[in-house]
């Protein structure tokens, strides 16, 4: 009786099992991210206007910068200067650079890259035009500093390119900045040479602050950063960006909802030299400092060199001897010497030696990649500073100055590009401004190498720039992160950060197996749990 019982049980069951159709599962949503969405439009119109009023940026900071090489014979003649006041209104500028990088960088990165750059270039061009109203030499002292402090925010126009590049195109669009740095130079020497003899310097810097207000007003035509504005919460403001760029470039938007998670510690100090980024801020801060000693080296030693005429055999003993006659002279505090048009050459051509390895550079750090092209370079530079101990003639003194000058401006170049990609978008600009915070320091200790020691010692000079540069060349080849095709990080965390996340876990793992056996009551499988839990969430 109990078997037929069961058969009919089971067959119902057999029927219903049969006859129940799955529920439909709801199908997810689309999504995509700030990265994708800048792949997905490509590179077009948009990006050409943004690299074309973002790289003018470099034109007004070459000239502002440049500027008091131009001007230094004149103000020295007109206040009665002595050298130590000329050579103080650079490091004043450089020290308003220097402490203004840090403070603006924290600020672009909390408030907004676009509006930082906006106030600073309002600021810089503001401080330039006063300066040629300068009643005395403590005001343009004063005046110039602050010049400094509103060129100190120029390299969030950079950060801005970077943020809206696609990753393929990143290696070649950034390096022709460099390109902008030397109209702006060569520019601010041409004009000199005809506005200081005919109008003098006060109409000079009122000429030289026009590009920035220029600049000021075709800002609008740029927009916040997409990248920013999702870190913010701000997912309405960046899909208008992107839909804008996706017009302007006649592309199409990814499909689906714009998706970015809100990050609320944004342009922290402490970041930069949490155990992600440790090993990867020192080494840059290592390559900025000694970048920036061997750049504003070059450039005093190929004074000092020309001015004294170092180069074996070069002179004659009477020129010697009528030199030493005039040693007197020289040292007079006022000493009127104005630059004639050969010197006005000799700049040019010096200054066109940064444009020379830029093909070849763009070159190397697409296909040997950002580490590698910044080794050989600074390792190619520490090579050249020991040449100019060779006993040459001045043509071979002319070229080996050239050549270093060329080497350290592809360097120069190379680190901006790897600084701005390396940091994710929540500390970028902060990455950014204290890197070039410490490239000022190395500006300001630069002239007491040039001038001094190599005054007292020329080969100990030639062998601590060259010293310097090989540290430099370690720094890159060794650091952690390749940064050649890897896409902008999101936060300290994101996903692509493995080599980071892989020393990071290496580095807490023990401690926490450490922890683990301060509680010998919790079941293995629970530890276990617990660490690997931790550990996934680093990753």
């Amino acid at each position: 009786m109990t078997t037929k019982q069961t058969e009919p049980v089971t067959t119902i069951s057999l029927q219903k099992l049969s006859l129940a159709s799955p529920e439909p599962q709801p199908k997810e949503p689309k999504t995509f991210t700030v990265e994708d969405a800048v792949e997905t439009i490509g590179f077009g119109r948009f990006h050409i206007v943004l690299f074309l009023i973002m790289g003018s940026t470099g034109v007004a900071e070459a000239m502002e910068i440049m500027l008091i090489a131009v001007v230094a014979p004149v103000i020295r003649c007109e206040w009665q200067l002595e050298n130590w006041q000329v050579a103080l209104v650079t490091t004043m500028v450089f020290f308003g650079y220097m402490v203004f990088s840090i403070f603006f960088g924290l600020l672009a990165d909390r408030y907004g890259r676009w509006k930082i750059l906006f106030i600073l270039f309002v600021w810089g061009a503001y401080f330039s035009l006063l300066t040629s109203f300068s009643p005395s030499y403590t005001w343009f002292v004063f005046l110039r500093t602050m010049v400094g402090c509103g060129v100190s925010g120029h390299s969030q126009g950079l950060i801005i390119k970077t943020e809206f590049l696609p990753t393929k195109y990143r290696g070649y669009m950034l390096p022709l900045s460099q390109v902008f740095w030397l109209a702006g130079s060569l520019l601010i020497i041409g004009l000199s040479s005809v506005v200081i003899p005919t109008f003098g310097w006060r109409w000079l810097i009122r000429i030289a602050s026009i590009p920035g207000i220029i600049l000021i007003m075709v800002f609008k035509f740029i927009p916040e950063s997409a990248r920013f504005n999702v870190s913010t919460g701000n997912t309405q403001a960046a899909l208008a960006t992107l839909e804008r760029i996706a017009r302007m470039n006649r592309s199409v938007m990814p499909e689906g909802r714009l998706v970015e998670p809100v990050m609320d510690k944004r342009g922290r100090f402490a970041d930069l030299l949490n155990a992600r980024y440790l090993r990867t801020t020192l080494q840059i801060w290592v390559i900025w400092l000694g970048i920036s000693l061997a750049y504003y080296g070059v450039i005093l030693a190929s004074a000092e060199l020309l001015e004294r005429d170092l180069v074996c055999g070069s002179r004659s003993e009477s020129e010697v001897a009528a030199t030493i006659g005039d040693s007197e002279e020289s040292q007079s505090p006022c000493r009127c010497h104005m630059f004639t048009p050969s010197d006005y050459h000799t700049m040019i051509i010096s200054t066109l030696g940064e444009i020379v390895l830029n093909p070849l550079n763009i070159l190397g750090i697409n296909f040997l990649g950002r580490r590698l092209s910044l080794s050989i370079t600074m390792g190619c530079t520490a090579l050249f500073f020991l040449l100019l101990n060779i006993c040459t003639s001045s043509a071979g003194l002319t070229g080996f100055l050239f050549m270093l000058r060329a080497l350290v401006a592809a360097s120069f170049n190379t680190i901006y590009i790897y600084t701005a990609e390396v940091y994710p978008t929540t500390m970028r600009a902060l990455g950014m401004g204290t890197s070039s915070s410490l490239c000022r320091i190395g500006a300001i200790v630069a002239p007491f190498i040039s001038q001094v020691l190599m005054s007292a010692s020329f080969l100990g000079a030639l062998c601590l720039f060259s010293s310097v540069s090989v540290i430099c060349a370690i720094s890159a080849f060794t650091l952690p992160i390749e940064t050649k095709g890897r896409a902008l990080q999101r936060h300290c965390g994101a996903e692509g950060d493995q080599e980071q996340t892989a020393m990071c876990i290496t580095l807490r793992i023990p401690c926490l197996h450490l922890l683990a056996g301060f509680f010998p009551l919790a079941p293995p499988a629970a530890r276990d749990r617990m660490l690997l839990g931790v550990a996934d969430s680093d990753s």
